[in-house]
Parts: structure tokens; sequence; C-alpha cells
């Protein structure tokens, strides 16, 4: 079975403007804020391989709280997990053709998070149009990773294919190549990856297991193993799934360094990586590769 793609990744920000000054000294063209319709904005960053990021901060706290109050999953796993880390990665969004299938499949291995969220937003073109994005989401969860969680994103109506210059970037950054997810005893959450990608070709390997999703792999790895690979150093003694980085592929790494150091971003050189550590409006490493 060829597991389904990644869509997007969440990355709960403190504030919304940091997050847009953040990544536009990374490099990357921001795209305009959109609000959801229950409390919580985004200020996207669409990729040419189809996914993207999405920092999300609150506009409303009065509205966020109500949506969780009333059965909102989205909504309330994002304030647990601004309760107890405040920025980072927070969930990983996979494509979906049929979200309430998606959700009987859940509910049947006992993976459900919740009710299908189901709603719809304005978007700003880069031309100025204006158009409507409606999305339904499916949630899948471990109660012993309450710091992610995974979802199916169906569009329902979906934005135009070409997002035209919001894909492209200063950095010369394509496209998402790994997501790297920590855990002591990664084995132990390998049956929520396979229901949530709907695969059973995971890898398992010295530093953990992994799948490849279309063009990017997600990788779920030992804390030494992170260490190991990506240089990223252990965070947290604490159980449980953990979001730590984002890999990139590059058009040319020397671009990427060059944009890095023009704009004051730290970074290390690793290899034939850079490797940006987490600042306020980026809660995790990025990491930036060429690609072959």
């Amino acid at each position: 079975m060829t597991a389904r793609t990644i869509d997007h990744l969440v990355l709960p920000v403190i504030s919304i403007e940091a997050a847009r000054a953040r990544h536009a000294a990374l490099g990357f063209t921001v795209a305009a804020d959109a609000r959801h319709p229950f409390g919580t904005e985004n200020a996207c960053v669409f990729l040419a391989d189809g996914t993207y990021l999405e920092p999300l901060g609150i506009a409303s706290r009065e509205e966020c709280e109500a949506a969780a109050r009333a059965g909102n999953v989205f909504v309330a796993r994002d304030q647990a997990f601004r309760f107890r880390c405040g920025e980072g990665l927070s969930g990983i969004a996979i494509t979906s053709d049929d979200a309430a299938s998606d959700d009987a499949r859940y509910r049947e291995a006992g993976l459900s998070a919740g009710a299908i969220l189901e709603f719809s937003r304005p978007v700003r073109m880069p031309d100025g149009r204006d158009a409507t994005a409606s999305f339904r989401l499916t949630f899948a969860a471990d109660l012993r990773a309450p710091d992610f969680f995974l979802f199916n994103c169906q569009r329902i109506n979906p934005l135009p294919a070409d997002r035209g210059s919001l894909t492209t970037h200063e950095n010369g950054v394509s496209g998402i190549r790994s997501v790297v997810v920590v855990e002591e005893n990664p084995s132990d959450f390998q049956y929520i990856f396979e229901a949530a990608f709907d695969s059973r070709e995971i890898g398992a390997n010295s530093f953990g297991i992994d799948l490849v999703a279309g063009g990017t792999k997600v990788e779920v790895m030992t804390p030494e193993g992170a260490r190991a690979y990506f240089g990223l150093e252990a965070q947290s003694a604490e159980r449980g799934l953990r979001g730590r980085a984002v890999v990139f592929a590059c058009h040319d790494l020397g671009v990427t360094e060059r944009r890095l150091v023009a704009n004051g971003v730290a970074f290390s050189r690793q290899g034939g990586r850079l490797s940006v550590p987490p600042a306020p409006g980026q809660g995790v490493t990025y990491i930036f590769e060429e690609q072959a």
C-alpha cells in the first residue's frame, strides 16, 4: 500500500506577526494572513511540492475557548499543546479523498480523537483575487502522545493548484524532505502512523521507524538517533511523540546560506546540511539540504 501524502504541517506560534517576520528572514515567501471561523489564524508558507507550513496563531481567545468547549478537536488540541509546549510542531495533516471513511476507520480502531470538523475560510490569492477554501478534517490521536496528533484533510473546495509567486522562495526551498518526530520507543506508535497514512509500509532502522509519504519521509526516531543523525539535543525526559524538526529540500544550498547570512539568521553546518535552531515564530529546528 502506498502511503498517502502530507498536506501540511501545523506549527503553533505565540505571535503570527513574529512567525511572519521569522519565516521572511529565513527566506520564505509568506502568504497573507487568514482567519479560521473558530478563532485561530495562520500565515502559510506554500511549497512547490504541494505541501505547506501552517504557522498557527490565536486571533480570538474567546472564540477558541468557545470552539473547544463545543467539541472542536483542532482547537482543543491546539490549546493543550500551547499550554504544555508554547510553540512547536503539533501535528501532521495528511491528504484525504473521503474524510468520513477515515473517521470510520479511526473509530473502529479506537484511534478517533473526536468529531469530524468541516469549515471554510476566505483566501487572498497573489493576484489579488479572493477565494474560499473549504475543508473536512478527521482526527487520530494516541492518549500516550498529548503533544502530537495526526489528522486527515479533505479539501472540499480546494484552492487553485498553481499558487504562483507564493511557491517561489528566496532561500531556494522547493519542498519538505522529511519530518522528524522523537520518542523513546518509536515502535510503540507504529500503529497510529500506519492508520493515519493508510499504509503498512513502515520501515525499521537502528534509529526508529519511518515511512515515505509521496516525496516526504516521516521519521520517528529515538532521542539518541535524532542527536546522532540531525544534531538535535534531547528536550524532555517525558514519553510521547514530539515534533522536533522539518527538513527542507533546496535547489542550491549556497543560495540558502547566503540568504540566512544576509538576514542575520544563526545556523550551523552539519555535513551537507544547514541547521537553524528554534526561535520566536519558528518553534522547531529547520534543516536545509540540497536536492540530489
